[in-house]
């Protein structure tokens, strides 16, 4: 008696360990054999200055009224905001990625169902099962119905334990995903204000340029005056007169040209605030070369990280392609899958929900890890490591560019400000030397050439004078909309969208970015996953 329990004692302890080397098996072998991930290449750190100039302000904390310092500029800014179809449209790029949080936040909780069913069946009785139902009685006595009737209501639970976290990095991936979206509909906020204000500054040197021909048409057309009259003193000639009428047709026909392109413009403000062509009002181009917006403060060139909403939406994108990687190595560990049941069946309805007769349940737990074959398992792994690096090169050319832009747009405020102010002396030369030769030619002292060309150069000096103050605002604007100025707060439409922001994870960030560098360390190879 004492052999057999001996024997038996040691049985027991066989089975539980080879019970417990096949369950470490299951769990350590998918864990090796997992792929190097690859690291990326090194960069450069970002700049300490823009070329030397820093400064402890920054404009782009400067807010739109403030900039502009124009209501009807910030009337059409403000009619943008709500018209544009382009916000309307990544407003709901911004609901699909609230809604992928919601189905990620679902995919790690239980599933429970509930449902019924109802089927008749036939069996044959030259089969296992039609012989074996010949044979058996029902409870009351008698042979089963034929064909045997089955009612079923029942409900089902399922879940997958999220043992490695795996469901959870893909929701927090999701997370980062949805405010990257609000990052990119920032930035085409900014973008949208920086092109209405160009395009208004573009309709005020048009306006400009009109009013600049109809100054010229006037004071070429007193010549041609002069011209007529000294030809009937036979003092001219006939060629005089028609240089100067040739000059008036010029400008003349040039008028309408500016008048399209006006036409053009408005309709261009038209469209980014989304509304049919009509007039645009506008200040008066009176006082057009002294316009003058909001000093500029570049602030530090790590501030572009925190400012500029492309930057923020690449860093976005940058933590949740680290999540993936993440998600994808999960697969190669075992998961675990908690299922039971519980209703009532029975083949007659008045026997439906008789208990215990008619309950039925069920338990199981499924542990299941990939053993053979995982080369589809290991090219989603490696697809995130490119992805991962793909969205890492991305941040860092959405870095490169935007110190780039504020660079070459710094660079061009102050040198189109200096050429204003020399061609603003040139003009005042050109001024004098206009009503020099008219005098003289009234006097019949100088031929008619000289008044044409000296006229011609004033208003050619004049038209470069409105281009150049047009590029010198339009690069202010720009240098503006480049320090990450011109974002207006986003008000969310849908209260889902609030929602989701206030129930937000915080997920561990598989990286982390240094300020300095503008550049997140590589990522560890074959990290283990978080539990």
């Amino acid at each position: 008696m004492n052999l057999l329990v001996r024997f038996s004692n040691t049985t027991d302890k066989k089975y539980a360990i080879a019970t417990a080397i096949v369950f470490s098996l299951v769990l350590i072998l998918p864990g090796c054999g997992i792929p190097q991930l690859r690291n990326p290449w090194a960069s450069r750190e970002l700049p300490g200055t823009f070329n030397g100039a820093v400064s402890e302000e920054n404009t782009s904390q400067v807010g739109i009224e403030e900039f502009f310092n124009d209501p009807i500029l910030t009337g059409l800014i403000d009619q943008g905001l709500t018209g544009n179809q382009q916000l309307k449209i990544l407003a709901e790029d911004i609901q699909i990625a609230n809604n992928e949080i919601l189905k990620r936040r679902g995919a790690y909780l239980p599933f429970v169902t509930i449902g019924g069913r109802a089927g008749l069946e036939k069996p044959s009785l030259y089969t296992p099962a039609g012989a074996a139902d010949e044979q058996l009685f029902s409870g009351s006595g008698n042979h089963f119905p034929t064909p045997l009737p089955n009612f079923l209501t029942a409900a089902n639970f399922s879940w997958q334990v999220d043992i490695w976290r795996q469901l959870r990095n893909a929701r927090d991936s999701s997370a980062r995903r949805y405010l990257g979206t609000l990052e990119g509909r920032n930035y085409v906020v900014t973008r949208l204000v920086a092109e209405i204000a160009e395009s208004y500054y573009g309709l005020l040197a048009l306006d400009k340029r009109l009013e600049t021909l109809d100054i010229t048409i006037a004071l070429q057309e007193q010549s041609l005056e002069v011209a007529k009259a000294q030809k009937e003193g036979v003092r001219g000639t006939e060629l005089g007169v028609q240089r100067f009428l040739a000059e008036v047709r010029k400008n003349q026909s040039q008028k309408l040209i500016i008048r399209q392109e006006i036409i053009e413009v408005e309709n261009r403000i038209n469209f980014l605030v989304g509304r049919f062509p009509e007039p645009v009002a506008r200040r008066s181009s009176e006082g057009f070369y002294d316009l003058n917006l909001h000093a500029l403060r570049t602030g530090m060139p790590c501030d572009l990280l925190l400012n500029r909403p492309d930057i923020r939406q690449a860093e976005r994108e940058l933590e949740a392609s680290g999540l993936d990687i993440k998600v994808a190595r999960a697969n190669f560990y075992p998961k675990l899958i908690l299922s039971a049941g519980v209703g009532y069946e029975a083949f007659n309805t008045r026997y439906l929900f008789l208990t215990p007769e008619s309950l039925i349940y069920g338990v199981a737990g499924d542990l299941v890890a990939p053993l053979i074959n995982r080369n589809a398992i290991k090219a989603d792994y490696m697809t995130a490591n490119a992805k991962q690096l793909q969205a890492l090169y991305d941040y860092q050319r959405t870095v490169l560019n935007a110190f780039t832009e504020v660079i070459n747009r710094m660079s061009k405020v102050e040198n189109y400000t200096q050429s204003i102010e020399i061609k603003k002396e040139q003009l005042q030369s050109l001024e004098a030397s206009v009503d020099i030769a008219t005098k003289l030619f009234q006097n019949a002292r100088t031929e008619y050439i000289d008044v044409l060309f000296a006229q011609r150069d004033l208003n050619e000096a004049r038209l470069v004078l409105i281009d150049t103050k047009r590029e010198q605002l339009s690069a202010i604007v720009n240098t503006y909309q480049a320090l990450g100025g011109g974002l207006i707060p986003f008000e969310y439409p849908d209260v889902s969208y609030e929602t989701a922001a206030s129930n937000m994870p915080t997920p561990s960030a598989p990286t982390e970015i240094n300020p300095t560098t503008a550049v997140p360390p590589a990522p560890e190879n074959n990290a283990e996953p978080q539990q």
